[in-house]
């Protein structure tokens, strides 16, 4: 024997996996092996005010690092508050290690004892139940081989009396060692070659670069594709950005996309994704493209993608390898049957949405032209993390920054996360200030985590488009006929929430207010939030397409 107890061990296991930050609200089941990692060299364990909030936090980490997040919470009522922060990261392959107690092995009740596996496969997560003492070790890793291996959440599960065992001797392995190194996917020279014929055939050709086509050197071979076929450059709204700074850039696809951005793609006869699973919010419900459309490339590409075969014709290889072929087969730069550097130009120039103000009388502000004073007087080095709502058509209007600057998961359609992804942003880049864009309703779903931003003295600018309503509901019933009063709350004073936690906290009204406090931030050294109140009339478009094709 070791000399040393279960939790201890377990926890130098989690250090040797290269855990040094930590998302965690602890209680009865999981509180000594916190601690006991808290102590290990480098670790940073940042202690949050709900469950949910500690899950979300990880998953936007994770997604910020590219590494696997690492959450804690307590047996029972502790893991049934993360159910839907488990849900989104494994609609959106996201890896965690969620290390959580279970009740009591040895006691014949217990209060909070419920059977924890079944709700947390539910989500489409995994559970590694660790009730061994023998085989402890083995369990941490099977959990992180999991989590980097699919792409998925996992929930450990320990009983609280083995936690506080005798240790048996041993030394682990981290997960890592034990990975098989499968290298990167060459392309098939008849897949290269049926791709080389199909885009030297095509007019009009749009790359569309997905998650996989973030590295450098993937970047660079769509960018080249570009120019040797005359073709545009697009992303997926969790790419935002990957191309805003090449001439031939068309902004960002999928239900959100600019106007000019769709006409784009209503007159593009090719698109080759790269790196991307195609989701039905890529193409906005095949409007934007159909599969008959698609060449995809990608190492693992999905057979089945939100209920249909996403693409037609694939090179199933790494990116920048399969794109290094199919440039080098194409040849000689030619010339494509469109004007790329117009469209470029007037997605840069025109408003994304065109659509006349219903209420134009209105004192409240335009949440449109909110997201161009954001884009004007913000520095394009803060992150910019998105939430999820109503709002997030506008925000994603917010330009001048790169896909790492950039983050949003939007996967499983929940509201109420912002605050906990702009936390795990901050973490995973504690020297850039974060700017949070997130609507009225969400924020309030988990308001305290304010007093987490404040107690670590966060620097995080949260901004507010405030319509005093659930948003996306108030439309959806007007459009319908029906009554809203359901889905209308008024504004209140969010600013003065703010500041009872401790944050600056200032009521926007005015655009002109935008610049002063955006130096007053950017020259502070504490978090705030701006309570900007927008009209509920103004409809994104997403909202005004899907009202109109509802039955």
């Amino acid at each position: 024997m070791t000399g040393k107890l279960i939790y201890e061990t377990v926890a130098a296991a989690f250090h040797a996996e290269g855990v040094r930050t930590l998302f965690s609200l602890t209680g009865d089941g999981n509180m000594h092996w916190e601690a006991a990692l808290a102590a290990l060299p480098g670790v940073r364990s940042i202690h949050v005010r709900h469950e949910h909030a500690a899950c979300a936090m990880a998953t936007a980490w994770a997604r910020a690092t590219d590494q696997v997040g690492v959450a804690s919470v307590t047996c029972g009522p502790g893991l049934t508050q993360i159910m839907t922060a488990l849900a989104t990261a494994a609609q959106a392959r996201i890896p965690l290690v969620v290390f959580a107690g279970e009740d009591p092995i040895n006691a014949p009740w217990y209060n909070q004892r419920i059977d924890q596996a079944p709700l947390v496969t539910a989500t489409g997560a995994l559970y590694v139940a660790a009730r061994s003492a023998k085989l402890t070790d083995h369990h941490v890793q099977e959990a992180f081989l999991l989590a980097r291996s699919r792409r998925l959440p996992v929930v450990l599960g320990m009983p609280l009396d083995l936690q506080k065992q005798t240790a048996p001797e041993g030394s682990y392995t981290p997960s890592r060692a034990v990975m098989p190194d499968i290298g990167p996917r060459y392309p098939h020279p008849d897949q290269v070659a049926a791709a080389v014929a199909r885009i030297a055939a095509a007019r009009r050709v749009l790359v569309l670069g997905g998650r996989g086509a973030g590295a450098e050197a993937a970047r660079a071979a769509c960018i080249r594709l570009a120019d040797l076929c005359d073709g545009a450059l697009s992303e997926t709204l969790p790419m935002r950005g990957l191309f805003h700074d090449q001439p031939r850039y068309i902004g960002v696809a999928g239900g959100f996309a600019h106007e000019v951005t769709r006409e784009a793609f209503a007159r593009a006869d090719l698109v080759v994704a790269v790196g991307t699973s195609l989701t039905r919010h890529t193409s906005d419900l095949n409007t934007l493209f159909t599969p008959d459309q698609v060449i995809q490339i990608d190492d693992d590409p999905p057979v089945i993608r939100h209920g249909q075969v996403p693409a037609r014709q694939h090179v199933v290889a790494d990116a920048a390898l399969a794109l290094t072929a199919i440039t080098d087969g194409l040849g000689a730069q030619r010339t494509g049957d469109w004007d790329v550097a117009d469209y470029g130009g007037r997605v840069r120039s025109e408003p994304a949405d065109t659509h006349p103000r219903p209420d134009g009388d209105s004192s409240l502000l335009d949440p449109r032209a909110v997201a161009v004073a954001l884009s004007q007087h913000t520095p394009p080095t803060w992150a910019h993390v998105g939430a999820a709502g109503h709002c997030s058509y506008f925000a994603t209007h917010i330009h001048g920054r790169g896909p790492h600057q950039f983050l949003t998961i939007r996967e499983f359609g929940a509201i109420g996360n912002g605050l906990s992804y702009a936390i795990g942003q901050w973490a995973a880049d504690p020297d850039r200030p974060v700017m949070l864009t997130e609507g009225d309703g969400g924020f309030l779903m988990h308001v305290q985590e304010l007093e987490t931003i404040m107690r670590y003295r966060m620097k995080i600018l949260v901004c507010i488009f405030n319509d005093g309503a659930f948003g996306s509901e108030i439309h959806k019933l007007r459009a319908d006929g029906v009554p809203d009063h359901g889905a209308i709350f008024g504004f209140g004073d969010l600013a003065a929430i703010a500041r009872g936690f401790g944050l600056e906290g200032h009521v926007v009204t005015d655009l002109a207010q935008i610049p002063a406090l955006a130096r007053a931030f950017d020259d502070g050294d504490g978090p705030a939030l701006w309570d900007i109140r927008v009209s509920d009339r103004i409809m994104a478009p997403t909202m005004r397409r899907q009202t109109s094709r509802a039955p």
